[in-house]
């Protein structure tokens, strides 16, 4: 049995806001852009050349009425972290400064191999911005 991961979602409170910061200030490309009724879309974004995407879930149309005050919560506090790996952390990461991204973390080495920052989209959804470190050696 040959198993892989599809979609990941991004539970978001501002759609169009969220699918603009994906795609304009990170580089992703949209995938599906799918009308689902009067008020839902399926909407994936994706890095170039990556088959893993991203479904940007609007927490007012993917989540059951009663649940959604909980799930705005937690979107907002940043409890559903996204893991990107990028090519040149800092120069991506002072683009999104000077956009205006709200900055957690800047960027710093971590002992586990990787040079990491953390910002936050327009939904509140902790972004944990990482680029692998050269071997020591």
């Amino acid at each position: 049995m040959t198993l892989s991961i599809t979609h990941t979602p991004v539970y978001c409170t501002d759609l169009d806001a969220t699918l603009a910061f994906y795609t304009q200030r990170l580089g992703f490309e949209v995938r599906q852009d799918v009308p689902m009724g009067p008020e839902m879309r399926w909407l994936t974004v994706a890095a170039p050349g990556d088959a893993h995407e991203l479904l940007l879930a609007a927490v007012d149309h993917h989540i059951a009425p009663a649940d959604r005050p909980s799930m705005r919560e937690i979107v907002a506090k940043g409890d559903l972290a996204v893991f990107i790996q990028v090519d040149d952390l800092d120069k991506t990461f002072e683009s999104l400064r000077a956009a205006g991204t709200e900055i957690l973390q800047e960027p710093v080495d971590q002992p586990y191999g990787v040079r990491d920052a953390a910002v936050r989209d327009p939904s509140g959804n902790h972004l944990r911005l990482s680029q692998p470190l050269a071997p020591r050696g």
